[in-house]
């Protein structure tokens, strides 16, 4: 009988073994499967993450284009209103240089006499000042 003991208590030692591998074997499983599940539900909450930051990126762009698009419209409408403006200053300046030399061409012709004085007024008094500019650099 002892002998009988002895398989009843291998028997029953190798079926508690059994019965231990197959749990053991069961909760790995189901660990694996439970990482499994983490992993993709991971996976997904960072894809959901990154689809809302496109979209919020999408939808910053859209209101940042048009400002841009204004911005730029302004400024090319200031660039040619500037352009038109030196243009319009530069042609002014043309005829009043034109008026002024007309006008003293005129006043030459009509007064030979006294432009002739005046020139020579005007270049002796360049003269004097030319002169004493150097004597004060001495």
């Amino acid at each position: 009988m002892n002998n009988q003991n002895e398989k009843n208590a291998q028997g029953a030692a190798q079926e508690a073994t059994q019965k231990t591998a197959n749990a053991a074997r069961d909760a790995a499983g189901n660990m694996a499967e439970g990482a499994d599940k983490a992993v993709k539900s991971a996976r997904d909450m960072a894809n959901d993450a990154l689809d809302k930051a496109e979209d919020g990126v999408k939808r910053v762009k859209d209101n940042i284009d048009p400002v841009i698009d204004d911005l730029a419209a302004r400024a090319q409408e200031f660039a040619t209103r500037s352009i038109n403006y030196a243009a319009e200053t530069g042609d002014r300046a043309r005829r009043q240089f034109n008026e002024a030399a007309d006008a003293t061409c005129r006043y030459v012709s009509d007064q030979p006499g006294r432009s002739m004085l005046l020139a020579a007024a005007a270049g002796a008094a360049l003269a004097m000042a030319v002169m004493l500019s150097r004597r004060s650099d001495r």
